[in-house]
């Protein structure tokens, strides 16, 4: 009997439990293809004290005040614990978000954008007291038959860091980082694209000022064979120049390494076909907004001008780890919304001290199936175990 009158609070103590077990990230580290690394613990806590450890998330589709109750009682409120409890366990330096911060903010007013935007901030709770960075995706600011400058120089002005047309350079403990407004490179000739293609040549301009230092330098005395520099390195290879990011991951040439597959969502009529005459045309001809990378062009614009020591990209929704053809890697962030997968989950970068490895952990959530049903069945629990407590043939027999 006495077993049945503290049921109840036996079933809120495990739910207590429960919720903090669900709302701890798992994560894993991936090898990289080129340069297999050592497997580091579940949670990923292998950086150094010298390294930088970035938190790195996409697709948080947030409504703001047309949030439903469900999104609001349920999804948000896990959200929120689960930016807390990474916060607690990852230590990260710094935040990285790589758009489709809002579900539907191309069609938002500029005050529903500000609840939405109110609402991102209530999620960050301890990140932001850190430095963070969020970049536009094509929810955020629409297609190409959407897109809107002075909508786009707004939304911006909301975020640290962006310039008007979504662009931004920073850097931070020797890490230098490039975000472009990728979804602007989509489409043809606009005032934005000519806005990302300016950040591009600047930050180019900027890695070949620092090579021809460099090379200065490292000149060889006259006294001296070449010979006997062999081990000279050239600064403007692949992966010399600084981490990039974007929400629209780059073109994927025919033949590349990939670990898991991101496009299984997708209807075929989506994918791009690399032996389609359509698809090999120049920027602004063919259906670009329907694209789910960057053209072939404008991938290989950046890689020429840029030299990405490592890509990290978004939009869609699940982890994929690839290899370039030039051996830069990318890696596709997975979204970290109940609203676009069952199963959420973010990625967690170590950037080493030595400014040329990145250890890169990719950490899952909970299924909101699995929490959705663990809690029901736990409030049905409580819920009866309430009426077997107060029922009158139980309080005649305690009598």
């Amino acid at each position: 009997m006495a077993l049945i009158k503290i049921m109840p609070f036996i079933i809120i103590f495990i739910l207590i439990i429960y919720e903090d077990q669900i709302s701890t990230p798992s994560c894993k580290l991936v090898p990289g293809a080129n340069s297999p690394e050592k497997i580091a613990g579940e949670n990923g806590q292998n950086s150094g004290e010298d390294d930088l450890k970035v938190m790195i998330v996409a697709n948080l589709l947030l409504l703001g005040s047309e949030a439903g109750s469900f999104n609001f009682f349920f999804r948000d409120y896990y959200l929120s614990k689960f930016f807390k409890k990474s916060f607690q366990l990852l230590k990260p330096d710094m935040l990285l978000v790589l758009g489709d911060v809002s579900a539907r903010g191309a069609e938002l007013t500029r005050s529903n954008w500000s609840s939405v935007i109110q609402q991102f901030h209530k999620m960050l709770g301890p990140f932001l007291d850190l430095p963070y960075h969020v970049l536009l995706g094509d929810r955020d600011i629409g297609g190409c038959s959407d897109l809107n400058s002075r909508s786009v120089s707004w939304i911006s002005s909301n975020f640290p860091g962006l310039d008007s047309s979504g662009c931004s350079a920073f850097g931070i403990s020797n890490t230098s980082f490039v975000s472009l407004n990728s979804v602007a490179l989509l489409c043809g000739d606009n005032s934005l694209r000519f806005g990302v293609e300016r950040t591009v040549e600047i930050e180019s301009t900027e890695l070949q000022m620092e090579t021809e230092k460099t090379e200065q330098l490292l000149q060889v005395p006259k006294d001296i064979t070449f010979k006997d520099f062999s081990w000279r390195e050239n600064v403007l290879s692949s992966g010399s120049g600084p981490v990039l990011l974007l929400h629209m991951p780059l073109h994927l040439r025919p033949n590349y390494r990939q670990e898991s597959n991101m496009y299984d969502e997708y209807p075929e009529s989506m994918h791009w076909d690399a032996t389609s005459t359509e698809s090999r045309g120049l920027s602004g001809v063919g259906p670009y907004e329907l694209w789910h990378t960057l053209p072939p062009n404008a991938t290989e614009y950046i890689f020429q001008a840029l030299k990405p020591r490592i890509i990290f990209s978004a939009h869609t929704h699940k982890f994929c780890d690839r290899t370039h053809y030039d051996g830069t890697r990318e890696i596709t962030v997975p979204a970290m919304s109940w609203e676009a997968i069952d199963d959420p989950g973010f990625v967690v970068a170590s950037f080493k001290s030595d400014r040329k490895s990145v250890s890169v952990s990719h950490c899952l959530l909970a299924k909101e199936s699995s929490v959705i049903f663990t809690c029901t069945s736990i409030l049905v629990l409580t819920i009866l175990s309430l009426f077997v407590t107060h029922s009158p043939s139980q309080t005649n027999s305690l009598s």
